[in-house]
């Protein structure tokens, strides 16, 4: 129980990261920045007074995978950052959650694994959820909607790419991989921030942005990747994937709630599609007859 309780939390920080990117008076790359460097120096912290000792031996066996997986790490958090600063909470989050699919579809070639049936038919449903949500943004009055949940689903390709090069890494635990991932991802994301940009405004932090990042960094880079390594270790695959529907759902409910967004018709219709497809996708139904004999 207590280890869902975990995971269920880590799902709640992890819906909740929009509203706090979206109002920091940063770019996307700089918000990355802090938040993997925040997070990679507080898991370093803990690492050193907890005495894990961190198996650098084995993290150079992992190296090629693990700078890899920070790649998709760093472009991951700059793309759902800028989606989050172009269009709604709710249109970077369902486009974000377009990942899922796109691990379905690389697997095969990737991973080696057959693709069933069901997972073909629940990614078409997905696709066609996205359409729905798509050109409600296209026919939106702001024309940065579109723009923005095609951010979202960059973001959810690098996410995609990131799940699947973590399935190749050997002999790391959830510490070991977290604490290089973040801190490689700060180390590449500083000359990305000097190239693309002419002008920062890290010259001109407000203490108002200052508290946002500290929060981001701590709340979502540190307290979420500790509940969510921690909880994963007592689930079955099947729990995880159900448990992290709690993700889209509380970005969603903060977007309407807190933020008071709306969604239109078709982008609910289209959120009830990819979410659902996805979730399908991924829960085995085993229908059982009590009223059978054994020999049925």
């Amino acid at each position: 129980m207590k280890e869902k309780i975990y995971f269920v939390l880590s799902m709640v920080i992890f819906g909740a990261v929009g509203v706090f990117a979206k109002y920091i008076d940063l770019s996307s790359i700089e918000i990355a920045l802090f938040m993997s460097l925040i997070g990679g120096l507080l898991w370093l912290g803990i690492s050193t007074i907890t005495k894990n000792k961190v198996s650098w031996p084995n993290i150079k066996k992992n190296t090629l995978v693990l700078l890899l997986a920070s790649i998709a790490l760093s472009g991951n958090w700059v793309f759902l950052f800028q989606s989050y600063k172009e269009t709604t909470i709710a249109n970077a989050a369902l486009s974000y959650y377009f990942a899922p699919v796109l691990v379905i579809a690389m697997s095969p070639i990737v991973l080696k694994e057959k693709l069933s049936l069901k997972k073909c038919l629940c990614a078409f449903a997905a696709l066609f959820g996205l359409i729905l949500i798509l050109q409600s943004a296209r026919n939106g009055a702001d024309g940065n909607h579109l723009m923005g949940i095609v951010y979202g689903l960059i973001a959810a390709t690098f996410y995609a790419i990131l799940t699947l090069a973590n399935k190749f890494i050997r002999n790391l635990n959830g510490m070991e991989i977290t604490i290089t991932q973040l801190l490689l991802s700060s180390i590449l994301l500083i000359p990305s921030l000097f190239i693309t940009q002419e002008k920062s405004g890290l010259y001109q932090l407000s203490g108002h942005t200052v508290i946002l990042i500290l929060i981001l960094g701590i709340l979502h880079a540190g307290v979420g990747f500790y509940l969510f390594f921690s909880g994963m270790k007592g689930l079955s695959g099947q729990s995880i994937a159900i448990l992290s529907y709690v993700d889209p759902l509380a970005s969603l409910l903060i977007s309407a709630l807190v933020i008071g967004e709306s969604m239109t018709l078709f982008q609910i219709f289209g959120a009830i599609l990819l979410l659902g497809s996805t979730f399908i996708s991924e829960v085995s139904i085993k229908i059982k007859y009590p009223y059978r004999t054994k020999n049925e």
